[in-house]
Formats: structure tokens, C-alpha cells, sequence
């Protein structure tokens, strides 16, 4: 599945970059339904991402969204798009994007008490996440004034919901007596039981999951045919394992009726790496120990700027060009 994804992901990125090269020369109609025109768009969109999850955070005890990022852990998303307008207040956009998270306990300050507990679990993990959207832009000024043709602003502000998927792979780093570190992919290792018959409340998790695109953007049209918008977008997902962590710590002993021996010792080291801050003696944490938060999911977030152009003629001849760019309203909104 992860490298159907990807495959898919990909050509769907080099169409959209083929047909905004082959823009100049392109004679493509606007599509024609019900004599109404279909505006088509496309265009590669970027910007950085951010992890929300288990993992990582700042002093205190652990919150939610903007107090506990790790900003020095920011990654870059990019992408390609292609949206289809039916009318100047709706869109329905298709998009593939590509990014890479990144979580660590290490990094968190320890000016207080409330935060040692997160700092000494000393747990971290990264992973490439592939994903497909499918939404709809609304503009809700443009809505407002959809009966008034002249009414055609260079800044429209927009919301976007809609359906994903997304995949991922979490991997977690071990470092040696020399201090050479090797990651590892953490889904096969069963880090918290996920699986075991010892632990049937703990089902194993899929490594690729529905989300929730939702956000707020502005597109400022350049010229009749070029955009640029930047854009928030949120993503609820519907796992906590984005991270591969998520409820308690198990038995150890188990991990060798599950796996080989080599992938039993790996699991070992890897999903308990306690250090000793508080009591340098006490390195580990008991089996039924809490390990994360099962009461909230992961999720991951953008700052996106991207970069659209619309396909086709805009108008239908020169005289409907000049005709609108003369009564144009000035107004940005």
C-alpha cells in the first residue's frame, strides 16, 4: 500500500507540474456543463508542518496545539493541486502532498517538576507521511455576492473541509555504547502489545488512516489567470499512533512469542528507553506505567503557500476581457 500511494501520489504531482509548464501554449477549453463554465486550477503548494502529539512539548504539564510545539522540529510539506470551480464561491480541490514529522522527549526544558516525567520517558520517533485530499473551498464573501457579476476582488478569503487519507510509518532511534544511532520501524515491534493476546484491549494500528482536512486561507489573484494563497491547515486524524505511542508500558517478556529473537531484543530497548533524572537508579517503569495519552489523537498541521494558475481561456473573447477589467470593483474585498 505504501508504495501504491506514493506512485499515485507521484503522478499525480507530475501531471499538475506538465499541464502548469504546457500553460502558454495551452488552447484547452474551460469545460462546459449546463452552459455554465467549470474554471479549472491548478498549481504545487509548501510550507512548514508541525507534529501535535504524544511525544515532545515544552515546561508544564502537557497541553494542547501551540504551547506544546517543538518549533525547532518544524519539517516541510509540499505538494500539487487541482481544483475545479463551478461557480466564483465554491471549489473542489484534489491534492497530493508529501511531508515529514518528527517528535522528541529529549529536547524539553526542565525548569519544574511537571514536565520531568515527559523529558525521562526519553522516547522519539519520525516518519514520511503520504497523503490525498479531497475538499471544497468556500468563499463566503463571493457567496454573498454571487449576484453581482461586477463584484470580482483580488483578495478572497476561504475555508476548506474535507476528506483524506494519509500513510505513515513511525520509527524509533537506538544509540549504541560508541554513540552510533540506528532507527528503527516501530509498527512490527508491538511496542505497547498492540496485538498480543495478553493484551486484548490493545488491537494493532493501520499504517494508513482517514483524516479531516479543515482550515482558513486568502488567495490574492495577480492577474486574471495567477493566484497565490497561504493557507491553515488542520488535520484530525482518527490514531493515536502516529507516533507509536499511545496508552502503557507492557511486559517485556512478551515480546519474544511474537518475533525473532534479534527483532525481541530491539522491541526491548526501544519501547522503554527511561533515564534517570529524578532518581538516576530508577531507569525503568513498571508494566500498566503510563506511557502516553490514549484521550486525545495525534494530529499535524501546515502553514501552506501555494502558488495556483487557471487552465484555459478566462474569458470568451477580447471584448469580454476588456469589458470586465472595466468594471472591475477596486476594492480588495
Amino acid at each position: 500500500m505504501k508504495n501504491r500511494l506514493r506512485i499515485i501520489t507521484g503522478r499525480i504531482i507530475v501531471l499538475l507540474l506538465t499541464l502548469t509548464s504546457l500553460l502558454p501554449h495551452s488552447q484547452a477549453q474551460s469545460l462546459i456543463i449546463d452552459n455554465g463554465r467549470f474554471r479549472v486550477e491548478t498549481g504545487i503548494n509548501f510550507g512548514p508542518s508541525f507534529f501535535l502529539g504524544d511525544l515532545g512539548g515544552n515546561i508544564g504539564k502537557g497541553t494542547r496545539f501551540v504551547k506544546d510545539l517543538n518549533f525547532e522540529l518544524t519539517k516541510l510539506m509540499k505538494g500539487a493541486f487541482i481544483t475545479v470551480y463551478p461557480n466564483e464561491w465554491v471549489g473542489l480541490r484534489l491534492s497530493a502532498n508529501y511531508t515529514y514529522l518528527e517528535g522528541t522527549d529529549n529536547i524539553i526544558n526542565t525548569k519544574g517538576v511537571d514536565e520531568l516525567w515527559r523529558k525521562q520517558r526519553n522516547l522519539d520517533f519520525r516518519s514520511n507521511v503520504w497523503e490525498l485530499q479531497l475538499g471544497a473551498e468556500v468563499y463566503p464573501i463571493m457567496f454573498f455576492k454571487r449576484n453581482d457579476e461586477d463584484y470580482q476582488p483580488r483578495l478572497r478569503p476561504y475555508g476548506f473541509i474535507g476528506g483524506g487519507i494519509f500513510k505513515f510509518n513511525p520509527q524509533g532511534s537506538l544509540t549504541d555504547a560508541n554513540g552510533k544511532v540506528t532507527w528503527h520501524d516501530l509498527h512490527p515491534l508491538r511496542t505497547e502489545g498492540q496485538g498480543m493476546k495478553e493484551y486484548p484491549n490493545k488491537k494493532e494500528y493501520a499504517l494508513t488512516q482517514f483524516n479531516i482536512p479543515m482550515g482558513l486561507g486568502l488567495k490574492y489573484f495577480l492577474s486574471d489567470r495567477v493566484n497565490f494563497s497561504t493557507e491553515f491547515l488542520y488535520r484530525k486524524s482518527f490514531t493515536d499512533y502516529i507516533d507509536d505511542v499511545s496508552t502503557t508500558y507492557i511486559d517485556p517478556i512478551y515480546f519474544a512469542n511474537y518475533m525473532s529473537a534479534a527483532q525481541a531484543a530491539t522491541a526491548r530497548q526501544v519501547h522503554d528507553k527511561t533515564v534517570g533524572i529524578v532518581l538516576p537508579g530508577i531507569t525503568r517503569y513498571q508494566p500498566g506505567d503510563q506511557r502516553g495519552n490514549p484521550r486525545n489523537q495525534d494530529a499535524y498541521f501546515t502553514l501552506v503557500f501555494k502558488f495556483g494558475v487557471r487552465l484555459g481561456p478566462i474569458y470568451a473573447d477580447r471584448f469580454a476581457r476588456n469589458a470586465a477589467r472595466q468594471t472591475r470593483c477596486p476594492a480588495l474585498f
